[in-house]
């Protein structure tokens, strides 16, 4: 079990940081000097915009606030400096549009200290920026590395062991290195766990107390795009999301008695993203999830914590599909790091048992709703129920199930027994015709939700207006030639601020040699 309790001094500085701060800065690392670079480039270019037109299109906070990216060919070098990935989908999609044009296999060498510099560079930049934006109110105190290579990742944890040693690690939450395989290098029994989990397997090498995590992947869309879509999820870990409250002495009709409540603290996860907030503008002032209302459970953003009482256990044979309704939430033990380590462990112990009698027993939970803030006006107190699922796996699944006040009449015939002929054979007939599954893979299934983001989010640019000469920023590097790849993207790149402008390569890679820091936050901090 990894808590996680290591965590940096900083983020305890903030005693009530809002849901926007919970979520962690992003670094991805880029290594192009791999052989098989040209087969991973184009899929690695696809996953990552899908993955960022949803951070980009979904409403409510920004779940990945800000994102840095750099390549290593073999030097470092950085094509994207610290942005605020809300509202700037057509300045990354440039970025990625750069990537996709990098030269292919064969045109740089292997080896060197690259991504590690990457990485040194990437956590300089990040605490200058977090001091700059900290003096004017914003606060983003931690960082995640994810680091993508298709070399060996024991040697390049090797490398980042002994490079990091003395490097200040405060602000970096997780350094996780990915070794993109190409699916003749994986085993049979390693297809099909080649997708990401959330808390992907950790190495048993620490840096200061942080783990580095190492984690194969293939080289499709699929896969790449999952190990991308970990960012969404919700990465408050200040306090537990919900408390599921268990009745000792066995299940009774009664409230029992508070001394006789047993607590298991949890956390909420999303197992869907909620259409209704993809439907809003793109600007993200769309419907988001309200906390306050009686009729769900909210795992995003974590803005309160909620509690489950446990009133009934219930046959899962007993449970018609029609009464459940509303997203599904996974429930599974904290990893809150303000728990003690032995409360954790036990918490977790616990939980698993409860998961283990559910499914012996072939039960399920019936469980009420506690408001999580009672109205001194409020003369009655609104209930929602819940049906809690066990699974083969250490989690629960929580779905809202209909009360009396919102269920409609159904009184429907019963099904006949017996058909004419004439009528029962076309029906087989078209049955039989139909392609069978065993499961649902909801992987097989594409509704261009992608494409329509990537066209509603992509605005053209547009012409700016002339500037009195004092109001013009100033330009302090001289006009270079653009690459083929800036050529490509030029029309892109056109903004008001020089945060958002780009740098031709050689520029980029002489500022990086000069100074970890861009040299648009020189400007933009004058």
């Amino acid at each position: 079990m990894n808590s996680r309790k290591l965590l940096s001094e900083t983020r305890r500085t903030f005693p009530a940081p809002k849901a926007h701060c919970q979520q962690p800065s992003r670094i991805l690392v880029v290594d192009v000097t791999s052989p098989s670079w040209a087969n991973t480039c184009s899929v690695l270019c696809e996953a990552l915009e899908n993955t960022l037109c949803l951070a980009c299109g979904l409403a409510g906070p920004c779940r990945v606030p800000l994102l840095s990216l750099y390549v290593v060919q073999p030097q470092q070098e950085c094509l994207l400096p610290f942005t605020q990935v809300k509202e700037n989908f057509a300045r990354i999609q440039a970025c990625i549009s750069e990537l996709r044009l990098l030269p292919a296999e064969g045109s740089f060498p292997q080896g060197g200290s690259g991504v590690v510099q990457a990485v040194q560079d990437g956590l300089q930049q990040f605490k200058q920026y977090s001091r700059h934006t900290a003096a004017g109110g914003s606060t983003n105190s931690s960082v995640e590395i994810t680091v993508l290579t298709s070399q060996s990742s024991k040697e390049m944890v090797k490398q980042l062991e002994k490079k990091l040693k003395d490097v200040d690690l405060v602000s970096l939450r997780r350094l996780q290195v990915i070794e993109v395989l190409k699916r003749d290098f994986l085993e049979p029994e390693d297809v099909e766990q080649c997708v990401p989990a959330e808390e992907p397997s950790s190495s048993d090498i620490a840096i200061l107390g942080m783990d580095i995590d190492v984690q194969t992947v293939e080289d499709n869309v699929i896969s790449l795009e999952m190990l991308f879509k970990t960012w969404l999820h919700d990465y408050g870990t200040e306090r537990e999301q919900l408390h599921l409250l268990l009745p000792l002495g066995g299940f009774s009709h009664a409230a029992a008695p508070k001394s006789t409540i047993m607590c298991l603290k949890c956390d909420l996860q999303e197992r869907l993203l909620d259409p209704a907030l993809l439907s809003g503008p793109a600007d993200g002032t769309g419907r988001a999830a309200d906390p306050s209302s009686p009729w769900h459970v909210a795992a995003w953003p974590a803005t309160g914590l909620h509690k489950l009482r446990v009133v009934k256990a219930l046959k899962s044979e007993g449970v018609c599909e029609s009464v459940l309704y509303g997203l599904p939430f996974i429930i599974k033990p904290t990893s809150c790091w303000q728990l003690d380590w032995d409360e954790l462990e036990t918490n977790q112990h616990s939980f698993h048992a409860l998961c283990h009698s559910l499914l012996q027993r072939k039960w399920m939970l019936l469980a009420r709703h506690e408001p999580q803030n009672t109205n001194p006006n409020w003369n009655t107190v609104v209930h929602s129920y819940y049906v809690i699922v066990p699974s083969d796996s250490a989690t629960l699944l929580v779905k809202a199930v209909a009360i009396r006040e919102l269920l409609l009449p159904s009184a429907f015939p019963a099904l006949l027994a017996e058909h004419p002929e004439h009528i029962r054979g076309p029906i087989e007939s078209a049955l039989n015709n139909l392609e069978v599954e065993v499961a649902y893979n909801p992987l097989h299934l594409k509704s261009n939700l992608y494409k329509y983001l990537k066209s509603s989010l992509y605005k053209p640019p547009h012409r700016q207006q002339a500037q009195p000469r004092e109001q013009r920023p100033e330009r302090h590097q001289p006009k270079q030639p653009q690459s083929r790849a800036k050529a490509a993207v030029a029309p892109l790149l056109m903004a008001p601020s020089p945060l958002q402008t780009f740098r031709p390569a050689a520029a980029r890679r002489d500022s990086c040699e000069r100074s970890p820091l861009p040299r648009e936050y020189d400007e933009f901090l004058q």
